[in-house]
């Protein structure tokens, strides 16, 4: 039984021909042939099933309906005439002895036809996104998160994990974001923040003596949108363990997640345990990103040895030189132009090129500059005749990533490079612990501060005394990646105070900054702290990759738009003097 119902739109079959039901749900569609003749089919949750009008008493109820009114349908299932193959319910129909009106849609037109809503302008879309959340399709995302969320829950808690949330209003850190703020009502002039991740608790559950969290995390930064990043809120499985090394953590979403991925995903393979573990370096310059796609069998070369000397601004005394060789590619030359400015417009540089033809001599594009050296390019790279070279030069770094987005689109164009119908999964490891920032020109920290570096504290004194470069140090830090999407970073935790002062001193900011700024963390490692280690994977990158899409506000129920703006419900909003005075803030006008 289903509330006021017998039986859902997708459940009728022939085995309930001759019996009474009630069915109820939205007209999806009304067919009429004759004055007193009408095919209706009503959709709810379940499915749809075909509902026929053959008298002018039912006629006349749904005849002034619109589209997507909501109705009750008691009747006889009976078998149809001519049948749908493709419907669950498409061998039977229902003959109405009753029907009554729940819902009334009151307009003629809609926004968009339901079932084609992915059709329409996003920005209408999200303005009736409980119109667009009634297309199967779009319905179908949402039932996957809900089903991949359910999973992630058991498995992390079968993995004895305990599921503890932590706070909402918190204080302002600095965690890489902007943070949302929120004032206080009680304390004029002082503000709570929106966590960006609940990195400080986790860490203190850790020094509290529990020994594996877990929670579907909700997280706040107000960031900038882009395909695979929400702005405002998102969620991540977030997770930490105590007394527990890397390998730890690795063995864990080693173990959680490749069955959840082969069982819910588009595609139904996925890397099983060990994934592979690249080093960041490796990474950067094997396949010029520190989120590869593992997929695609191309690698970088490095050429820049190669082309030392030859006069030609690219090649100048300085710069590092790439190069991906493509096997068996035909490409045309229109082709090749879009691929040069696809890249440039991605990366902000422009990637040279060259073939090898049949009769394995160097042409188009920069094969002038080479020429003099054909057979030293042709035996280190490998050529063939048939290959396609994109060549990339710059700074080490903008050789690299430019290398990298022409990887990714090679891979994505030329037929035979990459296995697109599986997850493959690998391990990011050994992060920079330093940078020079590019603002400040000074030693910054790389990425996570409370991240332990190799090393320990002896590596750091090393540093300070000038036996070590702080730029090669390197941290417990990793990140996990699936078909070049950073699904999550992690990291070993800093637990030792006296090796956090001395990695925060590295940075210009000593002990009573550090006690400043996370004032509970440090004296809660102060009391005997266990080694912990954690990592966050975001929730709704996994579904975006699970159900194909490219988009992750395909899979999140009601998402903001990409200038961070709820256009269904108005969000952000003027609000009234009075409750701005509450909370003792002044709008000032520019």
């Amino acid at each position: 039984m289903f509330q006021s119902r017998t039986h859902n739109c997708g459940q009728l079959r022939m085995e309930n021909v001759g019996e009474n039901v009630k069915i109820v749900g939205w007209m999806e569609n009304v067919r009429e042939v004759g004055s007193n003749f009408a095919f209706v089919i009503l959709r709810d949750f379940y499915g749809t099933t075909q509902v026929v009008i053959e008298n002018e008493e039912m006629m006349k109820i749904i005849k002034p309906l619109n589209k997507e009114s909501t109705i009750s349908v008691e009747g006889v299932v009976r078998e149809r005439a001519s049948k749908n193959s493709k419907l669950a319910t498409g061998d039977i129909e229902v003959v109405p002895t009753k029907i009554e009106v729940l819902g009334r849609c009151r307009y003629n037109e809609l926004p968009f036809e339901i079932n084609r809503s992915r059709d329409a302008d996003e920005s209408v879309r999200l303005k009736y996104r409980y119109l667009d959340l009634r297309n199967p399709a779009v319905k179908d995302n949402i039932v996957l998160r809900c089903n991949v969320v359910a999973a992630l829950r058991k498995a992390m808690t079968e993995h004895d994990f305990l599921e503890i949330t932590t706070p909402i209003l918190t204080v302002s850190s600095p965690e890489g974001a902007r943070d949302y703020l929120v004032p206080s009502r009680k304390h004029p002039g002082k503000f709570y923040a929106l966590p960006q991740a609940p990195q400080q608790f986790k860490q203190l559950l850790m020094t509290s003596g529990f020994d594996r969290y877990f929670q579907i995390a909700p997280c706040f930064r107000d960031e900038d949108a882009r395909g695979d990043r929400s702005p405002g809120e998102f969620y991540q499985l977030d997770m930490e363990m105590a007394f527990a090394s890397q390998d730890d953590v690795f063995a864990i979403l080693e173990d959680v997640l490749p069955p959840i991925f082969a069982k819910y995903g588009k595609y139904d393979i996925a890397s099983s345990a060990p994934f592979k573990r690249i080093g960041f370096l490796e990474a950067m310059d094997k396949y010029g990103s520190d989120k590869p796609d593992l997929r695609i069998d191309l690698e970088l070369q490095d050429m820049t040895e190669l082309v030392k000397g030859i006069d030609f601004a690219p090649f100048a005394e300085g710069n590092t030189v790439k190069a991906i060789v493509v096997s068996d590619c035909n490409l045309a030359r229109k082709a090749v132009d879009k691929l040069v400015n696809e890249v440039e417009v991605i990366s902000g540089n422009k990637p040279m090129w060259f073939k090898v033809d049949e009769n394995g001599e160097i042409t188009g594009g920069i094969a002038k500059f080479l020429a003099d050296r054909k057979d030293a390019v042709i035996s280190t790279l490998g050529l063939k005749p048939g290959c396609f070279v994109g060549v990339t030069a710059g700074k080490k770094l903008a050789a690299q990533k430019t290398a990298g987005v022409l990887r990714k689109i090679l891979g994505n164009t030329v037929e035979g490079h990459m296995d697109k119908e599986r997850y493959e999964f690998c391990w990011i490891v050994d992060f920079p612990m330093y940078e020079i920032g590019e603002e400040s020109g000074e030693l910054e920290f790389c990425h996570n501060p409370f991240s332990m570096p190799n090393g320990g504290l002896e590596i750091l004194e090393k540093a300070e005394r000038g036996e070590v470069d702080p730029l090669s140090i390197t941290a417990y830090q990793y990140d996990l990646v699936c078909n070049g999407v950073e699904l999550s970073s992690g990291a070993v935790r800093n637990h030792d105070p006296e090796i956090m002062i001395k990695a925060f001193e590295m940075v210009r900011l000593g002990e009573e900054d550090v006690k400043a700024k996370f004032p509970a963390m440090y004296n809660a490692f102060c009391y005997g702290a266990p080694p912990h280690a954690g990592i966050a994977p975001g929730v709704d990158r996994m579904v975006m990759l699970l159900a194909g899409e490219e988009s992750i506000r395909e899979i999140i129920p009601f998402p903001m738009n990409k200038n961070a703006q709820d256009i269904m419900m108005g969000a952000p909003s003027v609000v009234e003097k009075k409750q701005l005075d509450d909370v003792h803030i002044a709008i000032v006008e520019e």
